[in-house]
């Protein structure tokens, strides 16, 4: 039997002070609700990630293939489907799927207003899967691969200012020279709650593009590629580099879009400098809570010091006490934060403002690794603050304590 631990345990079960009683409830529910308040901040974090990052992957792929070029401009020189790259992409390990794009720049005429857009073309190998999440009403345009087809996707943000609906039918004027036009039919209505997307790109047949610019059958302007894991993108990058033409060059999607993933970068400081303050605080209220343990507890320390005790023995009961405190606090905690967090998760209990968070409630992700670790980080670190406070023992003489009132 281990002696320290059993005693630990008569200790901080024992119902003879009220005041300590108390004490002990106080600690329990200060490690409780710190360590849920750190567990559904790192899952609601991770929500925000994830879901921001399907959002701009699944609109622009993890990679973008296009023809190298020293200018800025929009829409890029061509290059070819029938390229290396583009048939034999499955070889390379870590991609899941590639497709061809083209961008065009317009405006878009309604019948009460003018707006510029720019008209993303897809083809027949557009992954329509990973963006039906984020169609409200109709459906994508049907790719016409003899001629092209005039159907388009426009965003929920777009059909609000132009007041559009489906089914209508309006004129997109190209830029380019001489200027053209062509009818359109709204065939569905997206929305991301990213305003690099909602707010000018709407979604249509790259036959279009093609006729408009005077391209072949098999040109585009690049080409948008998934990966299956983000930790390897570096690797993959370099692989697809090696496999396109030397007038080619690749570009990742998070240097294109830096503003989000630079936003989502200071939200994982001010969740760390958070958690760093919540371990502070439950240190303090631990240590607190191990000194009052060691007043109240000084005859009994006087009466085991007088039969034999060691001062090593003694303070290995204090600091069971202590943590048997924190995991009973931990238990709490962990039951209290996933609770929460699943009820968030199945029901969406909580609305977020779209304009400002990008996503209309708080997003959760299940990272249980996360979880865990943050577990053993607590119990590490207020475990080492409890030994501070039992070094006050050695320094007690056992007629002092047994006389200590």
């Amino acid at each position: 039997m281990n002696l320290p631990d059993f005693i630990a345990k008569r200790t901080i079960n024992s119902k003879s002070g009220e005041f300590s009683a108390t004490i002990y409830k106080i600690a329990v529910s200060s490690i409780g609700i710190g360590l849920a308040i750190m567990i559904c901040s790192l899952l609601i974090l991770g929500g925000f990630k994830q879901a921001i990052q399907e959002k701009i992957f699944s609109f622009s792929g993890d990679l973008q293939v296009s023809k190298y070029t020293l200018s800025n401009a929009l829409e890029a020189n061509p290059i070819s489907k029938d390229s290396k790259f583009y048939h034999d992409h499955n070889s390379i390990a870590g991609i899941s799927h590639v497709q061809s794009f083209a961008y065009k720049a317009g405006l878009l005429k309604a019948s009460e207003a003018v707006e510029g857009v720019i008209l993303k073309g897809v083809d027949t190998d557009f992954d329509a899967t990973s963006f039906k999440d984020y169609m409200l009403a109709g459906r994508l345009p049907l790719i016409d691969t003899t001629n092209y087809s005039s159907e388009v996707v426009i965003s929920k943000n777009l059909s609000k200012l132009l007041k559009i609906e489906l089914g209508d039918k309006l004129l997109m004027y190209f830029v380019q020279t001489p200027p053209r036009y062509r009818q359109i039919e709204v065939v569905g209505i997206y929305q991301t709650g990213l305003e690099d997307f909602d707010d000018k790109i709407i979604l249509g047949d790259i036959g279009m593009i093609r006729r408009l610019n005077g391209w072949v059958s098999d040109q585009v302007s690049g080409f948008e590629v998934f990966v299956n894991d983000q930790s390897s993108i570096e690797e993959i990058e370099k692989e697809v580099f090696e496999n396109i033409e030397v007038n080619e060059y690749v570009n990742k999607t998070k240097d294109q879009y830096s503003q989000y993933f630079d936003w989502l970068s200071l939200l994982n400081q001010n969740v760390r400098f958070f958690i760093g303050l919540i371990l502070i605080v439950a240190c303090f209220n631990m240590v607190t809570v191990l000194f009052i343990l060691i007043m109240e507890r000084t005859n009994m320390i006087g009466v085991l010091k007088s039969l034999g005790a060691t001062n090593v023995m003694i303070r290995k009961i204090f600091f069971y006490s202590g943590i048997r405190l924190t995991l009973k606090g931990l238990f709490y905690g962990n039951l209290l934060s996933l609770s929460l967090c699943a009820l968030q998760y199945y029901f969406n209990i909580i609305p977020l403002d779209p304009e400002n968070y990008y996503m209309s409630f708080v997003p959760v992700a299940w990272d249980f690794s996360s979880v865990i670790l943050v577990n053993l980080l607590v119990l590490l670190i207020v475990g080492l603050s409890l030994i501070l406070p039992t070094v006050i023992i050695t320094r007690l003489s056992p007629i002092k304590a047994i006389r200590f009132d």
